[in-house]
């Protein structure tokens, strides 16, 4: 159906293999017959926790983000281990950086962030009914975590105090979703 639209791989080489991102260039077949070269990463993908309070607060993240060199406010997320399970690694990821727990999980969507040069995706989950404990934070981690209202992050949005992609589109998804408009997809 999309054959006009597709490229094919003539050559593929390995440029770097660092431990999760691994850089490739390919040379491939343009739709016309016309050759190009691609430059992409390889990512095993991550997962984004959106952990909502039954008040409406919903647990956040301040973390220092070197390409950036900034402190960005975030959802708390994590990278996958290859091969893991997305929901399994949700959890751990919540547990580890926040502290908390959920006992209701529900999938919200899957994202693609960076498709012009990386097929990293991240799979966004909604973590309710929340128990506090104490964070496990990996060696080299450094963050803040506090609570915010929703109506507030939608601010924070809206002005640009945050500009973090993931977090952007799971506040869209979360306000939805205590609007009623929109639910998550069922397992």
């Amino acid at each position: 159906m999309d054959k006009h639209l597709t490229e094919s791989l003539i050559t593929s080489e390995l440029v770097y293999d660092g431990s999760f991102i691994k850089l490739h260039r390919d040379e491939v077949c343009l739709p016309d017959g016309t050759q190009a070269i691609r430059e992409y990463f390889r990512h095993p993908g991550a997962v984004v926790i959106i952990p909502l309070f039954n008040d409406g607060r919903v647990v956040m993240e301040r973390q220092f983000r070197y390409p950036n060199d900034r402190v960005f406010i975030e959802f708390p997320a994590g990278k996958l281990d290859y091969g893991e399970d997305p929901l399994l690694c949700a959890q751990r990821e919540l547990r580890e950086e926040t502290g908390y727990s959920a006992k209701q999980w529900h999938y919200v969507c899957t994202i693609h962030n960076a498709i012009a040069y990386s097929d990293e995706h991240l799979d966004i989950y909604l973590a309710q009914d929340l128990s506090e404990g104490e964070q496990e934070l990996d060696d080299g981690e450094f963050l803040d975590v506090f609570t915010a209202p929703t109506t507030e992050v939608l601010e924070w949005v809206r002005t640009g105090k945050i500009s973090d992609v993931k977090t952007i589109i799971g506040a869209f998804w979360l306000e939805k979703i205590q609007r009623g408009e929109w639910t998550p997809p069922q397992p």
